[in-house]
């Protein structure tokens, strides 16, 4: 009794799918017509896909590419990138760094010595040749 009832189910569900695959299968005679053109069949090259250049190149889309990536590299991994290196590690040609170091040296020198950071007499006032009031007269001196 069992197997009869799985038949009838098999059948059943047979029917069905064979009812759904007819549904999309078309029985017109539409398939026996040919289309016929005069158009002559030649082989072309595929028209060209629509870009838009970059300034480069108008008319060659590999070489405008090319142009724009090298420049691309060019101009932001050796102007900016390089530049940044080179700017980063120049020499001091004007000894800042070594004129800082000297004076920090200097200074802990006079500490260490007992002696006054800036010395007021530097250069010995004997050596120094000053004109006198007369001599300036009148003269503005700003200080």
């Amino acid at each position: 009794m069992n197997s009869l009832v799985n038949l009838i189910r098999i059948s059943r569900m047979t029917s069905q799918a064979n009812r759904l695959i007819h549904r999309f299968i078309s029985t017109s005679k539409k398939n026996q017509e040919i289309c016929v053109t005069d158009a002559e069949i030649s082989q072309q090259e595929p028209p060209k896909r629509n870009w838009q250049s970059y300034g480069f190149e108008k008319d060659d889309e590999t070489a405008d590419l090319n142009a724009m990536h090298s420049t691309a590299f060019f101009s932001v991994t050796l102007c900016l990138v390089g530049g940044a290196f080179i700017f980063a590690y120049m020499p001091d040609y004007n000894y800042k760094g070594w004129g800082e170091r000297e004076a920090f040296l200097e200074l802990r020198r006079r500490e260490e010595q007992g002696l006054p950071l800036i010395d007021p007499n530097y250069i010995d006032p004997s050596l120094i040749n000053l004109p006198s009031d007369e001599e300036l007269g009148d003269t503005e001196i700003v200080i």
